[in-house]
């Protein structure tokens, strides 16, 4: 029979070994927290901006499927991060994920430049199968080095909000205050006669608003999200052709990612991919809306005829093409591959 002593011992010793491995007796593990940052409005109804949603979905879903392990709190319209901000913020570790143009850090990450390179990607179909094919292989190598995880493929389309006139040609934009989006489209804006004026996507309202910006190239969704037929009177839309796609992933930093277990990286990367049917999906239904909501607001809505679009990739090879070649390390051979993706 043991004695008492002895039982004491050897429960004060399971005890200690229960709490140096983090655990504690009777208590189940604490939820992990992961925070989503972005600047898009918030919302959840059918019209809401998608990318919201999309977070929304994600996060829901992975909760689901690891048990409540896995725990996201959502901020929206940038009430945590702001938008130039949040890649870093990965990087450092004071921000978990967030959807975002992967362009804004092209002054930093030269070759992300591609992601919003006029008239390269012409399709949503063709740009999702950047994901498989060697320049995706390529740049999600490079963005994995920079500490940070691609989960989400998402591509948008975008339209010509102009306060003016309709901008449906190059010539179009001669002597207007434009917003790009990235250095490549700025570059393809210079060659056609216009200045550039560059800003976040949630901050084109205001800036158009006080005369900073004539007009803006943006995704459709931003381009109802934002309100921006509120101070604009023309918009050429990415129904027919546009030169305007996009490439803004959902992402994790890598100091996350690597403290998840797993089973959770499997699910994080599972639901990830699983989400890129409806941003395909969302965002069509947001290059029709968009002429509906302009025309609603009393104001045109045009599209781009084949012509056109031939005069912008023109430009675009000869200006933003070009630059990207010459002054992107291997800029030339990442061009290719790109093209290589039909």
């Amino acid at each position: 029979m043991l004695k008492r002593p002895f039982l004491k011992c050897a429960l004060s010793s399971m005890l200690v070994g229960a709490f140096a491995l983090g655990a504690t007796p009777g208590v189940s593990a604490a939820p992990k927290v992961v925070k989503i940052s972005h600047q898009f409005p918030g919302g959840d109804g059918p019209e809401a901006d998608f990318r919201h949603r999309l977070t929304a979905k994600f996060a829901q879903e992975v909760e689901k499927r690891t048990n409540g392990e896995l725990k996201f709190q959502i901020f929206p319209s940038s009430s945590l991060i702001k938008p130039l901000n949040q890649f870093s913020a990965m990087q450092s570790g004071a921000l978990d994920m967030t959807l975002l143009p992967l362009a804004y850090e092209g002054g930093k990450i030269p070759e992300v430049n591609l992601g919003l390179m006029p008239a390269l990607v012409t399709s949503y179909e063709q740009g999702l199968r950047w994901k498989t094919a060697p320049i995706g292989q390529e740049l999600t190598r490079i963005i994995d080095g920079k500490g940070v995880k691609i989960l989400t493929w998402i591509w948008q389309a975008g339209g010509i909000a102009s306060k003016s006139k309709a901008i449906v040609n190059p010539v179009d934009v001669t002597g207007l205050k434009v917003r790009g989006g990235s250095k490549e489209m700025d570059m393809m804006i210079k060659g056609a006669g216009g200045s550039v004026t560059n800003v976040p996507s949630s901050e084109i309202y205001n800036a158009m608003q006080t005369g900073v910006l004539d007009a803006a190239l943006t995704s459709s969704t931003s381009l109802l999200s934002f309100r921006l037929y509120e101070v604009s009177k023309f918009v050429t839309t990415a129904r027919k052709n546009t030169f305007w796609f996009m490439f803004e992933p959902l992402l994790m930093a890598k100091s996350t990612y690597d403290g998840l277990t797993p089973a959770q990286q499997k699910i994080v990367m599972e639901v990830g991919a699983d989400l890129e049917k409806f941003a395909i999906a969302e965002s069509r239904k947001d290059d029709a809306r968009l002429a509906e909501a302009y025309a609603k607001a009393g104001n045109k809505a045009d599209d781009m005829d084949d012509a056109s679009f031939a005069k912008w990739r023109e430009l675009a090879k000869n200006t933003a093409w070009k630059d990207f070649a010459e002054k992107t390390k291997n800029g030339q051979k990442l061009l290719d591959m790109a093209l290589s993706v039909k």
